[in-house]
């Protein structure tokens, strides 16, 4: 059995914490390294939270566009009315539950 471990943390003004070193290196997060608090009743747990599934192609374009946007701001325009009608003509009649389960195969 694993030995148990328990370390104060006090939370600031602003409700902030500094996670102790030693719960750090259990979890094996660093500087930029992401945490998930589950909550049960009043059982809170901290777990590593895992990666985001990246896609080095989606993120090369993404930085692509940001730094065009930084180079050339006054490419920026706002949708045209032919566009923004178009978009309007697509999505018409789509309705959207966000609570509803995925079906398939995702990774998230």
């Amino acid at each position: 059995m694993a030995a148990l471990l328990e370390e104060i943390s006090t939370i600031t003004a602003k409700g902030q914490t500094t996670i102790p070193k030693a719960v750090r290196q259990v979890l094996g997060v660093g500087r930029g390294g992401k945490i998930a608090f589950r909550v049960d009743g009043q059982v809170v747990t901290v777990i590593r939270a895992e990666a985001e599934h990246e896609d080095p192609t989606v993120d090369a374009f993404l930085a692509f566009v940001a730094t065009d946007m930084q180079r050339r701001p006054e490419a920026i325009t706002a949708l045209s009315s032919a566009l923004a009608d178009r978009i309007a003509d697509l999505t018409r009649g789509v309705t959207v539950d966000l609570s509803m389960p995925i079906e398939g195969d995702v990774a998230l």
